[in-house]
């Protein structure tokens, strides 16, 4: 199928006439005689059916059409030039892979892994963006973001999701409080610690152990779910947290559970990455060993 690309060498003599606004100065960078940069110009307005620039008084100035190219042509030909840099850094291996990624499980369970990741593929340099809970869906070009590690239930055309881990929650306390919490009602008259993002998980944990009576709305709020677990662990209160992103503060006496009753949600950590990157070596590299962490069920980092 025929596409509609331009060449590349007119819409670079297009970006540098926007970023100028002079045919002198662009023919000046690209070292292109000025006919030259003018006959680019006229091709691709020509190719388009569209009028890019007009002249005022002997100066280039943008017409609509031009002011909203520009910044997308600019943009494809900064990534270009990126990719390039980094397949020649690279000859053609290895690679840079940008994660946008959940903060908690990204220090809590992910980055304790990376040297496992690392060993096998030395030549992979992974950069990590934060990624919270939003209201609108990740857009990975918009946002150059290779792939996302997140908390959800994201299913769309064109991006590829993996289930990783299911957000199954369980009531944790510091050690000292357990002397306190011989049964689950017992909870009522303790502090409840809620997290912003899951507002109705108490609420939802009582109605699943079969107490809907008390008040699961009660207690101070947190937005990370980082400074639930400290809270929890400074022995401030009770929190719920997903039990694999505990297990190494569990193994190490930080935090116990009282109850072992999970509240199980429709929501599950996910790996997702647009469908037609899903053959790139180092995103490839990713998937492959974070899949296999996961069909392994290690709970603890590689040694």
């Amino acid at each position: 199928m025929r596409r509609h690309v331009p060449a590349t060498a007119a819409l670079q003599a297009f970006e540098a006439c926007a970023r100028h606004l002079s045919v002198s100065r662009a023919a000046e960078e690209l070292r292109l005689t000025q006919s030259a940069v003018s006959r680019q110009l006229a091709g691709l307005e020509a190719q388009l059916g569209l009028r890019l620039f007009q002249r005022v008084r002997q100066r280039l100035v943008l017409t609509p059409a031009g002011a909203a190219y520009a910044p997308q042509v600019r943009g494809s030909l900064a990534r270009i030039e990126g990719a390039t840099l980094e397949l020649l850094a690279h000859r053609g291996g290895g690679g840079t892979l940008t994660l946008a990624i959940s903060p908690t499980f990204g220090a809590r369970w992910l980055m304790p892994r990376l040297p496992g990741f690392r060993k096998m593929h030395p030549a992979v340099m992974l950069n990590f963006r934060n990624y919270t809970t939003r209201l609108t869906r990740l857009d990975f070009a918009a946002e150059d973001v290779d792939a996302a590690l997140f908390l959800g239930e994201e299913d769309r055309p064109g991006i590829v999701t993996h289930r990783l881990i299911e957000d199954a929650r369980v009531p944790v306390c510091a050690p000292s409080l357990l002397a306190e919490l011989r049964m689950p009602r017992d909870l009522a008259r303790q502090t409840l610690l809620q997290q912003t993002t899951r507002p109705r998980g108490w609420v939802e944990w009582f109605a699943a152990a079969g107490l809907p009576g008390i008040d699961g709305l009660r207690g101070p709020q947190f937005h990370h779910m980082a400074m639930v677990a400290e809270a929890a662990a400074a022995g401030l209160g009770i929190a719920l947290l997903p039990r694999f992103l505990i297990a190494a503060d569990i193994a190490a006496g930080r935090l116990a559970t009282p109850f072992d009753v999970p509240l199980h949600g429709r929501e599950a950590y996910l790996l997702a990455y647009p469908e037609a990157a899903a053959e790139v070596p180092a995103l490839r590299g990713f998937r492959d060993w974070l899949l296999e962490q996961i069909a392994a069920g290690r709970d603890r980092p590689e040694a």
